[in-house]
């Protein structure tokens, strides 16, 4: 079907701020749509109140309010602009909420205004949970028993019907807000007055538990034409009960059978349909029980997710893209594949490698909080790694957490005896993989911990390879370390900072025996089909394998751009936004760019931002690895926040050249005693400060600078 062309100007609408449960993944999603929808000819009016995106960038559209995200500013800008359409499944939950309360009102009807993308109906039937109760009925989906509450009274008495524990779910929410578990009637008085409070519509159901059931997500896609595609599977680690979010998750799905797998995707093609999602995509997930693979359907976002933009970095497919362009009329068959050039995008991606996504925690900023894991998100950004193995690619998502952590191994896990260790890992956290480690490093049975833990046996299974190979690799030193012995490590995702640590040296001294013994990383590229079809558009990971799939061009002038990493408090979306446009200002120049980033929910990642992109953990060893392979002239450091300025000292030893600011410069601003010096020198006034490398010393300074305050005063 052609696009339409009673479409001329289309509003999309972003969602606002950075929040917990709401990340950098919609600012990837709105700006794919926004280039979208102009490389079609509509002219395109962005809504959005966040300064730090590249979707507020004046040139990604033709129009761009930066306005708080409310209603009755809406309506004021939907007067001026008359837009023909809104599409609202690309801003979050919070452009679907908005949409709903235009509509609702009467202000698109009144102006005129068209939902593309998701219609009224359809975002009612996903977000209203009695409507999709009943929706999934209609159509033989299993969903767990369950009724709509809108007092604390009512869901009181379904409680006792159902029995605790019970899932508590508000309508029209983000990342799970004011929903939890509740295993007692206190436990559910404050749980359900809240999720009221956090509804839209003052909705919460209250539904039976089915924790400990694995839980699975289908990332769907449909088109006017009723073509309907599975995206990518996915599978969380963690059992129901901790929301996918905070969920260390796996694609392709590990632990189903091809039967089980086929009836999600069955169930997924009849719900879509059911629902009404007419064209665009969806987010849709299910619980299976790991004793009789009996399953039931638990939600659906008519709209794209967190889980969307990793499902798109996760395959190189453009959900978000490809979704805008069928708002507007056109077909999967009629999409081309950005990255083959070859295939439509009605070809399903097939993957050929292993994904897993860490989430990032930042419980150390609000110290006392609640560290437990449940339906409600808590994590403030993730991390996404590639290999050919799952213990690869687990290894390789731990280090790219930036938390000092290169293995499954910390430290004070190892001090806890097994009964501390099981209490532990009674409780879903954000430690819980690393305790695993400990747990089978101290003997304890894999059996017994998926029992306490509720986590599939394979799981466990391939954390104990994990700990297996490190048994093997301490029985060496370096210098006598079996070549085979280090290759078997390197391919399942050993950092050359743990092999040294387990063979009593250093990451130098490992680093320089791999390459010694011809030990280095081959590049394979994510290119949607399993290598069936050439890709054109480099995108990288490493592993260690024989061959590389492509070759790095040799007659070009290249910089690298290192990233931010994963989102975190302090560090955001701002730095994404400066590695973005420092790619754009060297594509300019006509300098090949290469970047290199982990973080699957920003635009620095997408394939089409840089001429070169890496998937890869922001650690010296990797980055290394990636610079040495492309023959850079030299690196930027200096806009993806702290994270590569960190690297900038290993970077320069290693003969690496940076661009911009210096070394020296950076070593100046970010050494307090060096700063102190220069502002000295200069005359310029600062506040009566010392420095501290002891608490002993903290004390003493904290004593002259209160002295030197008194005087003042």
């Amino acid at each position: 079907m052609p696009k339409r062309d009673d479409l001329k100007k289309i509003m999309i609408i972003g969602a606002g701020p950075i929040v917990i449960g709401q990340a950098c993944e919609f600012d990837y999603s709105g700006s794919q749509a926004c280039k979208a929808l102009k490389e079609e000819g509509y002219e395109v009016v962005l809504v959005n109140s966040n300064p730090a995106t590249i979707m507020t960038d004046p040139e990604l559209s033709d129009r761009t309010y930066i306005e708080p995200l409310t209603s009755d500013i809406l309506e004021k800008i939907i007067e001026k602009e008359r837009p023909c359409a809104i599409l609202p499944t690309l801003g979050g939950q919070t452009a679907l909420n908005l949409v709903s309360e235009l509509a609702e009102s009467g202000i698109l009807e009144s102006y005129d205004v068209e939902l593309i993308g998701a219609n009224l109906e359809a975002i009612e039937k996903a977000e209203d949970r009695l409507k999709f109760k009943e929706a999934l009925q209609k159509i033989g989906v299993a969903v767990p028993r369950s009724a709509i509450a809108s007092s604390v009274k009512s869901a009181i008495l379904i409680a006792e019907e159902i029995g605790y524990p019970v899932i508590i779910r508000p309508a029209y929410t983000l990342g799970g807000a004011g929903g939890g578990i509740a295993y007692s009637l206190e436990e559910l008085k404050n749980i359900v007055e809240l999720g009221i409070n956090y509804s839209r519509i003052n909705q919460v159901l209250i539904e039976e538990s089915v924790l400990g059931w694995k839980e699975y997500e289908l990332e769907v896609m449909r088109d006017s034409a009723d073509n309907v595609v599975i995206i990518c599977s996915i599978e969380n680690m963690d059992p129901m009960g901790v929301h996918t979010g905070d969920s260390i998750t796996v694609a392709p799905v590990q632990t189903l059978s091809d039967r089980e797998y086929q009836s999600l995707r069955d169930a997924s093609l009849k719900i879509i349909r059911e629902i009404g999602v007419d064209t665009g995509g969806s987010n849709i997930q299910f619980a299976v029980n790991p004793t009789d693979g009996r399953f039931v359907a638990i939600e659906m976002n008519p709209r794209v997710s967190r889980s969307s933009a990793l499902a798109s970095k996760a395959t190189g497919f453009p959900i978000a893209k490809i979704a805008a362009k069928l708002a507007v009329g056109l077909t999967l068959p009629e999409i081309p594949n950005d990255i083959t050039r070859e295939t439509p995008a009605s070809f399903e991606p097939t993957i050929d490698y292993v994904v897993v996504k860490i989430p990032k925690f930042a419980f150390e900023k609000f110290p006392g909080s609640d560290e437990i894991l449940t339906t409600q998100m808590k994590s403030v950004g993730e991390v996404m790694a590639i290999g050919r193995t799952f213990e690869e690619a687990l290894q390789k998502a731990v280090r790219s957490l930036e938390n000092n952590t290169y293995g499954l191994f910390v430290d004070k896990f190892e001090k806890f005896s097994l009964e501390e260790i099981e209490t532990y890992l009674s409780v879903p956290n954000s430690e819980r993989l690393f305790c695993i480690a400990s747990a089978v490093r101290k003997g304890m049975e894999v059996s017994q911990i998926t029992k306490i833990t509720g986590i599939d046996l394979w799981f466990i299974h391939k954390i104990n390879n994990i700990v297996e190979m490190e048994k093997k690799i301490s029985a060496y030193t370096m210098h006598n370390l079996p070549a085979q012995l280090l290759e078997d490590a390197k391919t399942m995702g050993f950092s050359d900072i743990r092999i040294g640590q387990l063979t009593g040296s250093g990451e130098k001294d490992i680093r320089k025996l791999r390459q010694e013994l011809e030990i280095i990383p081959s590049y394979k590229m994510v290119d949607t089909c399993a290598a069936e079809f050439d890709a054109k558009t480099p995108y990288m990971y490493s592993t260690y394998e024989e061959c590389d799939d492509d070759e790095p061009s040799r007659n070009k002038s290249k910089i690298a751009i290192i990233g931010s990493g994963p989102n975190r408090i302090g560090q955001g979306i701002e730095f994404d936004y400066c590695c973005v446009h420092a790619c754009y200002a060297l594509r300019e120049l006509g300098i090949e760019t290469v970047m290199i980033n982990c973080n699957p929910e920003t635009v620095s990642t997408d394939y089409d931002t840089s001429d070169r992109l890496y998937f890869e953990p922001l650690t010296l060893e990797d980055i290394l690895n990636v610079l040495e392979r492309e023959r850079v002239a030299g690196v930027i450091i200096q806009f993806g926040g702290q994270t590569p300025l960190n690297l900038a000292k290993g970077l320069e030893d290693n003969g690496i050249p940076i661009i911009g600011t210096s070394l020296n410069s950076i070593d100046i601003t970010e050494d307090r005693e060096k700063f102190s010096l220069i502002t000295g020198k200069l005359n310029i006034p600062t506040p009566s400060h010392g420095m501290a490398s002891s608490v002993e010393r903290a004390v003493q300074v904290a004593g002259i600078v209160i002295s030197v305050l008194l005087i003042a005063d």
